[in-house]
């Protein structure tokens, strides 16, 4: 296992788990106690982790993993979710994909889809995610528009004023949200409050609004909230949320797709 595989994994099962000892770690990924030591003082110098005697803690109450180690998690069912949500998008829209791992998904299968490959442009794509605009950018026949403001490194997201001041003068035709918690009662929030503020201004700025999360964001809450739940006007999810769940956010008035 290579040491990038071996941080992904030990980060996991530290939100898994909220703490980990180094003998535990050291037998759940095979390898020596003394790796493991040595994976948790680099991890905690990068401050992705707390050090304690024998073992590690999460970094915080709201402790939320870089986007470079949460790519493989529930890999599987974000690629479909992703499908699904492309498939709601028009040709010629004016689309907002906020920063995370799903809404990534959904620009790469956005980028592939085959009347979406000419067209002056065939999409516009309005994003505060670094990365997003960098996969897109080499597409030609989209027109791709980048928010200002200040990257936040762990969703390669813009956020601040500089960012608000683009936002306000776009209109587009569908926002799709990635959220690490989306609650019937509360509404989809993310971790951090100026994240969710860039978020909520996308959401007023477009005709209909699109949550893509898989089933593990469902029921939960975070600690800033990005708009309530009413206006969302579609969730896509994958096949494993709860029926009850589902029932509920209709019932609220969100239509919902399971992939």
């Amino acid at each position: 296992m290579s040491r990038d595989a071996r941080w992904k994994a030990l980060l996991e099962l530290l939100v898994e788990r909220g703490r980990l000892d180094v003998e535990e770690a050291a037998t759940e990924l095979e390898v020596s106690a003394a790796t493991i030591r040595r994976d948790f003082d680099r991890l905690a110098e990068q401050q992705m982790l707390v050090r304690t005697r024998g073992g590690a803690v999460v970094h915080g109450v709201s402790y939320e993993l870089p986007l470079r180690y949460k790519t493989a998690r529930r890999a599987s069912e974000k690629e479909r979710v992703a499908q699904a949500v492309a498939a709601l998008v028009a040709p010629g829209e004016a689309v907002g994909l906020t920063g995370g791992t799903t809404t990534t998904e959904v620009a790469r299968a956005l980028a592939v889809r085959a009347d979406l490959a000419s067209g002056t442009p065939a999409l516009t794509v309005v994003t505060n995610a670094l990365n997003i605009a960098n996969e897109l950018a080499v597409r030609p026949q989209f027109k791709i528009v980048v928010t200002g403001g200040v990257a936040r490194a762990q969703s390669y997201e813009l956020i601040g004023p500089l960012a608000d001041g683009v936002l306000g003068q776009v209109t587009l035709d569908v926002a799709v949200l990635g959220v690490v918690a989306f609650d019937v009662a509360h509404g989809a929030a993310a971790h951090d409050e100026a994240e969710a503020a860039i978020n909520r201004l996308l959401c007023e700025r477009a005709e209909r609004v699109v949550v893509a999360a898989d089933s593990s964001k469902l029921g939960r809450r975070a600690f800033a909230r990005i708009c309530a739940t009413e206006a969302v006007d579609t969730l896509v999810t994958d096949g494993a949320a709860d029926p009850e769940l589902v029932e509920r956010f209709e019932e609220a008035g969100v239509r919902v797709v399971t992939a």
